[in-house]
């Protein structure tokens, strides 16, 4: 342990750098104010290493975005052996809380009771589905733990941008219209698969009206789990002029099983991209979400701008 006056046992000291002045000083960066409540990712479909794996690149983005920040990752249909369950995560983030509290009061230290949320809890959806949000929501309230739980994470320009770049990966899309040269394979129009009915299509063509500025073709959102929608969505595009489409999985990815987008791109006859998956501004968000709900964000995350 260091004492003001310089290290114990010849230990170095880290000194904080002197703040820079001027207004043209750099910001303080944010980090995670001490006791705050954990962030506790819930994550819907069937667990599996893919999936945990997904869940803790999205974990690790948010933690690198602000230093201090617990994170937790709690499955909404775990089994509380190889995957918690989203109830046993808020449970033991409460237990862990009260047990520092006690710990802190015994060695005799000056601390306050812990009061507030426990947790705050982010889905790990980009878009509304009532049944899974339901299913989360009931899942906190199981826990009797205090937790905030947040809206989903979008819509929002940095998803349109994630939709840009699986597109390009998959050699759909350009990756950056500016640069004269082409995509032999460019789609010229996009269907925008989301899940979660009619409100998760609303949804999804906010976001898919941004994807369209980019790209410069038409975007139409459809509905997954609600049968003939892609076809339907397809033929418009088709009747509209287009000829040649994509299927963009406006998903994370652990929300419905791989096959079904598989046969989503059939009946449309198209490519589909890649789900958006631990893509950088799946953390972003989430941390987002999280900071504003403590009303610690400085502002919101920014999309790239159009180009």
């Amino acid at each position: 342990m260091s004492s003001p006056t310089g290290p114990a046992s010849g230990l170095p000291v880290r000194m904080p750098r002197p703040r820079q002045p001027g207004r043209h000083r750099r910001p303080e960066p944010l980090v995670a104010p001490e006791g705050a409540p954990a962030l506790v990712l819930a994550v819907p479909g069937t667990p599996s290493s893919a999936t945990r794996g997904l869940a803790d690149e999205v974990i690790s983005i948010a933690r690198s975005e602000l230093p201090g920040l617990d994170a937790r990752i709690g499955h909404l249909d775990g089994d509380d052996d190889e995957f918690f369950s989203l109830s046993t995560v808020l449970v033991r983030a409460a237990e862990e809380r009260t047990a520092r509290f006690e710990q802190a009061r015994a060695a005799g230290m000056d601390v306050k009771e812990p009061e507030g949320p426990v947790a705050v809890v982010v889905p790990l959806l980009a878009g509304p589905d009532g049944a899974l949000l339901r299913r989360i929501r009931q899942a906190v309230m199981d826990s009797k733990i205090a937790a905030e739980l947040t809206d989903v994470l979008g819509p929002h320009p940095l998803l349109a941008e994630a939709l840009h770049v699986r597109l390009s990966e998959a050699g759909l899309a350009r990756a950056d219209r500016a640069r004269l040269f082409t995509v032999a394979t460019a789609a010229d129009g996009i269907i925008l698969a989301s899940v979660g009915g009619d409100e998760a299509v609303q949804a999804a063509g906010i976001t898919g009206m941004l994807l369209a500025a980019r790209l410069a073709v038409p975007v139409i959102a459809a509905a997954l789990d609600e049968e003939g929608s892609i076809a339907s969505v397809a033929e418009q595009l088709r009747n509209s002029g287009s000829q040649q489409l994509a299927l963009a999985p406006y998903l994370i990815g652990p929300e419905i099983e791989a096959s079904v987008l598989e046969e989503a791109a059939k009946e449309a006859g198209c490519s589909t991209a890649e789900p958006l998956g631990p893509y950088p501004a799946i953390g972003k968000l989430a941390l987002a979400k999280y900071t504003t709900a403590l009303g610690i964000s400085p502002q919101q995350p920014q999309g790239t701008p159009v180009r």
